[in-house]
């Protein structure tokens, strides 16, 4: 049986590629986070918080595309950091909303000037035209369509 031969960069399957920069901007968000003492996931929830102030577990959960029982692990930590507050919903007494805190927002700002230096230097290697291509093909791709 002989050894199969090694494959040049521009054979390498698409899907396999993908998932070679998604693993790097993962790698790479971790280690950003970390002087932030937060997680690629809280640093995900608190964007979301932020871009939408209040709203309820299960709608958190909705945008994170986690389970409800994830999306409250994710906001105990947020919320014992002091990142989140839980509060009253004001238009249903039963339900709860989950609001980033004035902290809070401070540190979705360093995750988010983090994130977008890591971007820059993952995808600052593109031409603009290559970026805005790409930028194209992914929110295709990212569309919600059904199964």
């Amino acid at each position: 049986m002989t050894a199969a031969a090694p494959r040049d960069d521009d054979e390498q399957p698409l899907a396999e590629a993908f998932w070679e920069v998604a693993r790097r901007l993962r790698h790479r968000s971790r280690q950003t986070l970390e002087p932030l003492e937060i997680t690629p996931g809280q640093g995900r929830a608190l964007q979301v918080l932020i871009r939408h102030g209040g709203m309820r577990l299960g709608s958190l959960a909705d945008h994170l595309r986690i389970a409800p029982r994830s999306a409250t692990e994710v906001v105990d930590g947020l919320e014992e950091r002091g990142l989140v507050e839980r509060r009253p919903d004001p238009v249903d007494r039963r339900a709860t909303l989950v609001a980033p805190t004035a902290e809070g927002s401070r540190v979705g700002e360093a995750v988010r000037a983090a994130r977008a230096a890591e971007a820059e230097r993952l995808f600052g290697e593109l031409s603009a035209a290559d970026r805005a291509d790409l930028a194209r093909i992914l929110r295709t791709l990212a569309a919600d369509r059904p199964d």
